[in-house]
C-alpha cells in the first residue's frame, strides 16, 4: 500500500487518514495503542519529507506476519532528497527538532537508506499481546539496543 505525497503541508493530514484506514482495512482498529503510535509516526516522518526537502515522496504501510495479532508493521517514506536525517538535540525552548528522537523512543526499530536520488526512511512496530514496555512496543527502540536502524545515519550535536 503507498500514497503519493505532494510537498504541501497539508498532505500530512492526509496521509494520517489514509493510514486510519488502511489499518482499519488490516483489523487494526483506530483506539488501539499500535495505531496511534502509527498516526504519530506517519506525521513526524512525512513532516520530516515535506518541510526539510520540500519534494514529493511516497508513503508505503505494510504488514508482515502469520497473524495480525502478531504482525509487524513496517512505515516507509521515500523521497527525492539525498540529504541524510539528522537527530538533533533541540534545547527545551526548541520548536522543532525533536522527530526524529520520537520516532526512535517509539518504534520498535528504524532506521535510512539511500534509495536511487533519494532516501528511505522506515519504522517498524510489533503488534503483541504484552503490555507497552517503557522503551517501546515489546522490547525496544533503536537507542536501547536495535542498532541495525544506525545504516549511514549522521548525528548533529546542537
Amino acid at each position: 500500500m503507498q500514497l503519493e505525497i505532494r510537498p504541501d503541508p497539508a498532505e500530512v493530514g492526509r496521509a494520517r487518514r489514509w493510514t486510519r484506514s488502511r489499518l482499519a482495512g488490516c483489523g487494526i482498529q483506530a483506539d488501539e495503542p499500535l495505531a496511534e503510535t502509527l498516526i504519530l509516526l506517519v506525521s513526524e516522518l512525512v513532516t520530516n519529507a515535506v518541510v526539510h526537502t520540500g519534494r514529493p515522496a511516497v508513503l508505503r504501510l505494510s504488514l508482515s506476519g502469520v497473524a495480525v495479532s502478531e504482525a509487524t508493521v513496517r512505515l516507509e517514506v521515500a523521497d527525492r532528497s539525498g540529504r541524510a536525517p539528522v537527530p538533533r538535540c533541540p534545547d527545551d525552548d526548541a520548536t522543532n527538532g525533536r522527530g526524529l528522537a520520537l520516532v526512535d523512543g517509539l518504534a520498535d526499530r528504524w532506521g535510512w537508506s539511500v534509495d536511487g536520488a533519494g532516501k528511505r526512511i522506515w519504522c517498524e512496530l510489533d503488534r503483541c499481546a504484552r503490555p507497552r514496555e517503557a522503551a517501546g512496543m515489546c522490547g525496544g527502540g533503536v537507542f536501547g539496543g536495535g542498532a541495525a536502524g544506525f545504516e549511514g545515519l549522521a548525528y548533529e550535536a546542537v
